[in-house]
């Protein structure tokens, strides 16, 4: 008897969680369309999130030849500031992707600036991995402050968007299909 009225109260609290779950996903997707329906155009909400976008942080970092280059040397394009490391199995997928952009779009005004954060003991491996993956745009070496003007890297890869004027448009965690990254380029050159 006792085990029959804890079957029948079990079963009583997954048929009502159930049911919660139901009325809830109902409820999300009706509140969802209305705001959808309501959004500004997306070229006037890019337009405005553009304008109020804070300057990205401005640096100079050595590239693996020791020659200095800074942010500022990109004013006028649109840059993506990638943070990598050689030993990441994410930054390495989305590589040969970065190569095809900056072949598709360099002459757009578009460009990738790696910085790289490997371990200074790791930094002569750099070359050599670049070549392995035909990287066409300058890494650079992370200073341990850089990292850190940019928010703090938490996960790699981590690519931030700025626009022609220097703006930091937006954080990218983790990586992307080439698709994506292109739809972003499109929108910003």
């Amino acid at each position: 008897m006792k085990l029959d009225f804890k079957v029948k109260a079990i079963g009583f609290v997954v048929i009502v969680f159930l049911g919660l779950f139901w009325v809830n996903s109902q409820t999300t997707s009706a509140d969802i369309a209305p705001k959808q329906q309501t959004q500004q155009p997306q070229n006037q909400a890019q337009q405005a999130s553009q304008q109020e976008a804070p300057m990205a942080p401005a640096f100079t970092l050595q590239d693996v030849d020791g020659k200095k280059v800074s942010l500022a040397d990109y004013k006028g394009k649109v840059v993506f500031l990638n943070f990598w490391a050689t030993w990441c199995g994410p930054c390495r997928a989305e590589i040969p992707h970065f190569v095809e952009l900056v072949d598709k779009y360099e002459s757009e005004g578009f460009a990738i600036l790696g910085i790289s954060v490997d371990s200074p003991n790791d930094h002569k491996k750099i070359p050599d991995f670049m070549d392995k993956y035909k990287i066409n745009y300058p890494v650079l070496l992370d200073d341990n402050k850089t990292r850190w003007d940019y928010g703090g890297i938490q996960s790699i890869p981590t690519t931030f968007v700025i626009d022609r004027e220097g703006k930091a448009l937006g954080k990218i965690v983790g990586a992307r299909s080439k698709e994506q990254f292109e739809g972003i380029i499109k929108q910003v050159l």
